[in-house]
């Protein structure tokens, strides 16, 4: 896999696969002459203590607390949300940035003002850890927002989680509650949807990363609100549901909830035509070989809810059924992936996307999309929505305008006038100082005219093109917020954010813009000189010692190790932990959490197999041994070290449990694209 491929965000690594196969295949060669994944920092980031110092510091906060401050910092697959306890509010959380070397993973909850157009930032002690690629929707009848999975991984994103934990967030005293619920909920998953019906909270969908391959999901999942419960609904027998996928758009109904497109890859073969990983095929009818090929969705889906009755016993749950619709009429062409949705008064607003156009084994071609399309729910159609200018008045127009607006003013001077005699006759202007009381209003509005709210910038053409912009609605008024861009094998993360009236179309009005960093080229060309020295050294190595270099590579790792940058204290931390590797001289692989036996040999036979070979080295002793044989004692070993490790491997397991995180997933450990293309 690709050393790009593997630091990508939420939804967006399929496309990158294609781009970096030709660089995939000279890094591989490079790595396995060095034993080790250079670019990969899988064994030299403790994800546990990472996050064990952002707890840390978070619990310093004593009191949820909201101050002002500017938009939130450039990020990626984070969440946002028009608030349902306050019809002037949006709330954005989480999310990650990349800048093409590291990695920067937020939960930071930031509230947008819109009448006063001011961003505040919450800080609390008990919210959720750091991540992106996670879900949230409003409550429905219960009220609040909730929040579901996600992930977090170390900077170069060799190492990464799942979660699988539920919170609740109060969206008036800015609480959050981590949600403990009755029985088996959820798996931990990234890239899945959450929507609401009446009371229920509904999941579908998303993808696990296992060290072998990416699994995508099509499990559906409902939590009742009421009886604090998760539902696994049985379908009837012989019923059809959607294909698992991921970053679809997912939307409440009346009677259940509405599903439209996504993206996963699928199996296919490679035929004459090529296809799936552009690998080239033999000609004339050569062997085929199943690949993975990415599919961009376009299916629809109507989720009908039924609840329980009321007679119905307590553990009951509701029943489903899925019913697939006919394919939307009018819908955007062609078909493009990282979209995104927002409902809006029985439809669904549609913005950006990204087509990609295979053009050879090197590379994709991809078209981005600036268009915004509503759909239609009921009728199941799309229609395109476009900015409408407003229109220019004509001359006799703007005459009768002028005419009235001094027409208003005459009128206004002359009971301004008839006010004062009034008041003359009264006796009300006797004296000074009440002159200085009826003045002092005056003043007043004349200071707060001196100072005038700075116009908003208003354009009538729509924001940049990039996919994975995040959006939501409130009072009729559309939201986009950030997003992706990308130009050859550099990438944008859009630090911005407009809002369109649904109604009028009457414009764009940008709510703030900041420039998209650069992606860091210098930085990966510098880390390409690297590997380049790494390279030349190599061979000198080899070339003074045969054993030389496997006892050299420990050495060398430390220098390597890139320290998350989140505080201080944790790289102290980081260092800190690094210290006690030298009492631990055992440098065989070693099991992860939540991996079985066979899942860790398949992970580390050939580390097992060079590592028996060694010692027979070693020995002394002449390599006789047949391939079957070698095999079988490696695994004798691999299966000595698992139950060795196993208490410690048990504690750590429960320790991640009790925090709502999954598995462990180390990217380094994919075959030929196996890690590629969760991102869509």
């Amino acid at each position: 896999m690709a050393k790009k491929d593997k630091k990508k965000t939420a939804e967006r690594k399929e496309r990158i696969a294609a781009k970096q196969t030709k660089k995939a295949d000279k890094k591989d060669k490079k790595h396995k002459s060095k034993g080790r994944d250079a670019d990969s920092d899988a064994e030299d980031v403790d994800l546990d203590a990472v996050l064990a110092a952002y707890a840390e510091e978070q619990a310093k906060f004593l009191k949820v607390t909201e101050v002002s401050s500017g938009p939130p910092t450039p990020r990626t697959s984070s969440t946002i949300v028009a608030s349902p306890a306050n019809r002037n509010e949006l709330l954005v959380f989480g999310g990650e940035y990349f800048d093409g070397t590291l990695a920067t993973f937020y939960n930071n909850l930031y509230a947008y003002l819109i009448d006063r157009s001011e961003w505040r930032e919450v800080t609390s002690p008990n919210s959720p850890l750091p991540r992106s690629g996670h879900a949230w929707c409003r409550g429905g009848n219960a009220g609040g927002v909730y929040l579901f999975g996600g992930e977090f991984s170390s900077p170069k994103q060799g190492t990464f989680y799942h979660y699988n934990d539920f919170w609740h967030l109060d969206p008036a005293t800015r609480e959050w509650s981590r949600i403990e619920p009755k029985g088996k909920g959820p798996p931990a998953r990234s890239g899945h949807r959450m929507t609401y019906f009446k009371n229920y909270i509904i999941v579908f969908g998303g993808f696990q990363d296992t060290s072998q391959q990416t699994k995508y999901l099509q499990d559906l999942w409902i939590y009742d609100c009421s009886k604090y419960t998760w539902f696994n609904p049985a379908l009837p027998p012989a019923s059809q549901k959607p294909d698992a996928r991921s970053s679809f758009s997912f939307l409440p109904h009346e009677s259940g909830a509405v599903l439209y497109g996504g993206y996963s890859r699928v199996k296919a073969s490679t035929g004459s035509g090529g296809g799936g990983g552009g690998g080239k095929q033999a000609k004339g009818g050569g062997p085929q070989r199943v690949v993975l090929k990415p599919m961009v969705h376009q299916d629809t889906w109507f989720l009908r809810i039924t609840p329980p009755d009321a007679d119905a016993p307590a553990s009951a749950g509701p029943s489903v059924r899925w019913e697939r619709r006919k394919k939307p009429a009018n819908a955007p062409n062609p078909p493009r992936a990282g979209v995104t949705m927002a409902y809006h008064k029985g439809r669904g607003i549609m913005f950006g996307g990204v087509h990609d156009v295979e053009m050879s084994e090197e590379g994709i071609d991809s078209e981005f999309f600036d268009s915004m399309f509503a759909w239609n729910l009921e009728r199941n159609r799309f229609f395109p929505l476009t900015l409408r200018r407003p229109k220019a008045q004509g001359k006799k127009q703007q005459n009768q305008a002028i005419k009235s607006r001094d027409r208003s003013k005459a009128d206004e001077e002359e009971l301004l006038r008839n006010l004062a005699a009034l008041e003359a006759k009264r006796g009300i202007r006797a004296n000074d100082e009440d002159d200085m009381d009826i003045d002092t209003p005056k003043r007043e509005e004349e200071k707060l005219e001196e100072e005038p709210v700075k116009p908003a910038i208003v354009r009538f053409e729509m924001p940049h093109p990039r996919f994975n912009a995040q959006l939501t609605v409130q009072d009729d008024t559309l939201f986009v917020f950030g997003g992706t861009f990308e130009r050859g094998d550099q990438e944008f993360i859009f630090n911005d954010m407009y809002s369109m009236d649904l109604v009028k179309l009457d414009g764009v009005k940008e709510i703030f813009y900041n420039e998209p960093a650069n992606w860091n080229t210098q930085l990966e060309a510098s880390e390409d000189e690297e590997d380049d020295e790494d390279d030349d050294e190599d061979m000198e190595d080899e070339d003074e010692a045969g054993e030389a270099m496997s006892v050299d590579t420990p050495s060398e790792v430390p220098t390597e190790i890139t320290v998350p940058s989140v505080t201080r204290d944790m790289q102290q931390l980081e260092v800190e932990e690094a210290e006690p590797e030298p009492e631990a001289k055992d440098d065989r692989p070693q099991p992860r959490p939540f991996e079985n036996l066979r899942d860790f040999f398949a992970r580390t036979t050939t580390e097992w197999q060079n590592y028996l070979m060694e010692k027979l080295k070693q020995r002394g002793n002449t390599i006789e041994k047949s391939v079957k044989e070698l095999r079988k004692e490696a695994f004798d070993l691999a299966e000595e070290k698992w139950w060795d490790s196993r208490e410690e491997i048990m504690a750590l397991e429960d320790e991640q449990e009790a925090a709502g995180i999954g598995e462990v997933v180390s990217m380094t450990d994919r075959g030929e694209g196996g890690g590629a293309g969760r991102r869509r």
